[in-house]
């Protein structure tokens, strides 16, 4: 009991500290109601740091956002995918505050980007940097409304605050934002990794699951092993907020052997360009194979994240044979409520002979530009696109490209191409590359056409094939049909879809005149709200022309009645 509160005591001084760099009551709450979080800041997602809050809005759409200190809008932008409908917002105290998945703008705000929506002639707008003058916000002031716009799985309110003159985004939660937290994080799984040829767990040289138990709240305890040489460990954990049940990250993660602290780091603050590191951070191959993360409690060579404090021997540990052990992995949440787990290790020199992995003809030199082709197909990756010399599987058959699995992270994009001389005409323009990795589920990647070629950039290892796309999107209308009085309605609704390839673009026209349709691609529903302009008469032409990724363009017209 006294080594718990003595570990308790060390968490709370070191949070405290963390606190005392940023103010507390600087910035007020972004919205009026309690504040449940759905995902915290530093939690691991694909390839990528979170780099904000993501706060529950109660399921449902349209909750005002509120300024959480004076400023002005010096950023808006709207997209498809990614945030969505975004606004930041600078203050004079040096920070920026960013709101994201936004259902739509506080209404001079939004005036603005519907006018150079209509300018544009296009939904999406680029990013906007209207003049400072332009949007001064008051602290508490509406600038916003909640929404699920972008790539967002629900309504929520996604939050950051970033330092406006470096490139760094911090903890929201430490400038007083409060989240009701009295969970304890959840260890669901340790992992022991051997780090050098001479290394060994429980006599073998592959990474091993090693069991562990709960004992009671915020304590387990692994079954002791046995290794020798250099290892490091690694846990799978996630925390869970009051009022939630969302798996959210954790806020920090420590290991201390015999009493002494050898890792530790927090997600107080990281930049954009550090955040792809994340891949080195875990256990990329577990990840790829599993869709299981497990953290890693040692720093491997290539790794530049910053989060990082204090480390010994970056965390790895030297097992002598004949000694005993005992470590210790803490993760806290943000709160200080932390899950300790005790790992019992014993010194065993092994008689394991290493058996070097078998290679191919594809091998790999990190630091040099790698190319290599096959029926028709190349790969080509630029200097330093991988983090460590390696080998690849690279195999192609009917016109799918295998190219390893998914298990190596890479750190630049490479380029697949394939020949397609041996296509139509008709064909050439029908073609496309999906990536097969989940083969129930084919997904288009952005193809790239020349003469007798098409190509793509990806940075996920894995298998490509080419598809045809022969089939026009389809249109369908959604709150009204031909020859129909409409006066009543706010809004002209359709469903739009692609079964193939996927919708690449699409313009809607009243009357031969654009109309701004805003879609949600999450339901395919595209929407025209009929006080955007005036109409003239009382009988109109609707026309909607989609377009698919290869260029299949279906033209949808309606005629419609609505009174002046």
């Amino acid at each position: 009991m006294k080594h718990f509160f003595i570990l308790f005591l060390a968490l709370s001084i070191q949070l405290s500290y963390a606190q005392k760099k940023y103010p507390q009551s600087y910035f007020a709450n972004p919205m009026d109601i309690p504040i449940v979080v759905a995902g915290t800041f530093g939690e691991l997602r694909s390839n990528h740091f979170h780099s904000g809050i993501d706060i529950k809005t109660q399921q449902k759409e349209g909750i005002p956002i509120l300024a959480p200190a004076n400023g002005y809008v010096y950023r808006i932008k709207v997209a498809q995918y990614g945030f969505g409908k975004v606004l930041y917002v600078k203050h004079p105290s040096g920070y920026m505050t960013v709101f994201a998945h936004l259902q739509r703008f506080a209404p001079k705000i939004q005036k603005y980007v519907k006018n150079i929506q209509y300018n544009k002639k296009s939904y999406y707008t680029g990013n906007l940097f209207p003049e400072a003058e332009k949007f001064p916000v008051k602290k508490g002031e509406v600038i916003a409304y909640s929404g699920d716009t972008g790539s967002s799985g629900g309504p929520h309110l996604h939050y950051e605050i970033r330092n406006s003159k470096t490139d760094k985004i911090i903890n929201p939660m430490h400038f007083g934002l409060v989240a009701a937290d009295t969970r304890h994080p959840i260890i669901e799984k340790l992992m022991a990794f051997p780090l050098d040829s001479d290394s060994r767990i429980n006599n073998s040289y592959q990474k091993t699951t090693i069991p562990i138990k709960k004992l009671s709240k915020g304590k387990y305890v692994a079954e002791r092993f046995n290794a020798s040489g250099s290892i490091g460990l690694g846990i799978s954990t996630f925390d869970r907020q009051d009022g939630a049940m969302n798996r959210n990250g954790i806020y920090s993660l420590e290991m201390n052997v015999n009493g002494k602290r050898v890792y530790y780091h927090d997600v107080e603050t990281f930049s954009f360009a550090e955040s792809k590191y994340i891949n080195l951070l875990i256990d990329y191959e577990q990840y790829g194979k599993y869709k299981t993360r497990f953290q890693k409690t040692h720093k491997v060579e290539k790794n530049k994240l910053s989060l990082y404090q204090d480390l010994i021997d970056d965390g790895k540990l030297t097992i002598q044979p004949q000694e005993n052990y005992n470590v210790e992995i803490i993760a806290k949440d943000f709160e200080g409520n932390a899950s300790v787990l005790r790992i019992p290790i014993k010194g065993v020199a092994s008689n394991q002979i290493f058996i070097e992995k078998d290679t191919t003809a594809h091998k790999i030199t990190a630091s040099q530009f790698n190319k290599f082709e096959q029926n028709g197909v190349s790969i080509a990756f630029p200097k330093n696109s991988f983090y460590y010399d390696t080998y690849l599987d690279f195999e192609v058959k009917n016109d799918t490209a295998k190219i390893h699995e998914p298990v190596i992270p890479l750190d630049k994009k490479f380029t697949l191409t394939f020949d397609t001389s041996t296509l139509s005409s008709k064909e050439k323009q029908q073609v496309y590359i999906a990536n097969v990795n989940n083969k129930k589920y084919p997904k288009y990647v952005r193809t790239k056409k020349k003469e007798n070629k098409v190509y793509t950039n990806q940075k996920t290892l894995g298998s490509y094939t080419l598809k045809l796309d022969s089939i026009l999107p389809t249109v369908t209308p959604v709150n009204f049909s031909g020859e129909q009085w409409i006066s009543k309605n706010k809004t002209l609704k359709v469903k739009i879809k692609d079964s193939e390839s996927g919708i690449k673009d699409f313009r809607g026209y009243i009357d031969n005149s654009w109309v701004l349709m805003e879609y949600n691609h999450k339901k395919g529903i595209l929407t025209y709200d009929f006080s955007d302009k005036k109409l003239v008469g009382s009988k109109h032409i609707f026309k909607i022309v989609v377009s698919d990724n290869v260029g299949n363009t279906k033209e949808y017209t309606s005629t419609f009645y609505r009174k002046p």
